[in-house]
């Protein structure tokens, strides 16, 4: 019986081979193909994980060597001259650019560029935004306080993280058209908002009391320093 039981055996170790090696050669090329996939997979991936370090570090390099230059007027040519097709590049590139146009004097090229850049609809949303409100902080006194008043208020309907600095954009246009009041008001609605900074809530401060205004301190009272207080007046004056 031992020697039946040892053949038995033997017969269904051959039989499993048999089929193990049967599914080898109908599936076997799919382990493979799955293996080379995987490693090729992770192998593309390190490759496009070194290129896109390689083109960082060249636009880098190039908008380092466009900021050497040793006049405005230098550098913007630079500058104009280093191209990406990344779009947050894109935005940094035209706001440096703009930057560098500001400094040679050329105030109208630089509204140009942020107006282009705010008008790119490849470039994401906050950054069109900030460069249509550096756009309008440039146009100044230049463009039509209408103008620049439609534009702010588009930017504080928008709910956008540029609202405050609208708000008080929109400010200081009041005081442009001596309406000292509406300043006021327009501060005394920054100082009460949850999200205002306490860079801003001093300037609101200090113009409020500048325009002879009483500040509806609230929250603004931890931060208030003694020089901006009612009773001591804009610099302690």
């Amino acid at each position: 019986m031992s020697d039946t039981d040892s053949f038995i055996d033997e017969v269904n170790d051959e039989v499993r081979r048999d089929r193990f090696y049967l599914l080898l050669k109908r599936y076997g090329w799919i382990a493979i193909l799955a293996v080379v996939l995987l490693v090729g997979g992770a192998a593309w991936n390190e490759y496009q994980k070194a290129q896109n370090r390689a083109r960082a570090q060249a636009l880098g390099d190039a908008i380092f060597a466009a900021l050497a230059g040793s006049d405005a007027g230098g550098r913007v040519e630079a500058l104009a001259a280093v191209k990406t097709d990344n779009p947050r590049s894109v935005a940094m590139l035209a706001f440096l650019k703009a930057a560098e146009q500001s400094e040679a004097g050329d105030k109208t090229a630089a509204i140009d560029t942020l107006n282009s850049l705010g008008a790119n609809g490849d470039v994401p949303a906050i950054y069109r935004e900030i460069a249509q409100f550096k756009a309008l902080t440039l146009q100044g006194a230049d463009t039509p306080a209408a103008d620049r008043r439609l534009a702010l208020e588009a930017l504080i309907q928008s709910a956008s993280p540029l609202r405050l600095l609208a708000q008080e954009q929109l400010a200081l246009i009041d005081i442009e058209e001596n309406q000292p009041q509406a300043a006021i008001d327009r501060y005394q609605e920054i100082l009460q908002d949850a999200e205002v900074t306490s860079d801003l809530q001093q300037r609101a401060l200090q113009v409020i009391v500048a325009l002879g205004g009483e500040p509806d301190l609230g929250s603004a009272a931890a931060v208030m320093s003694p020089e901006l207080s009612p009773s001591a007046g804009v610099g302690g004056n």
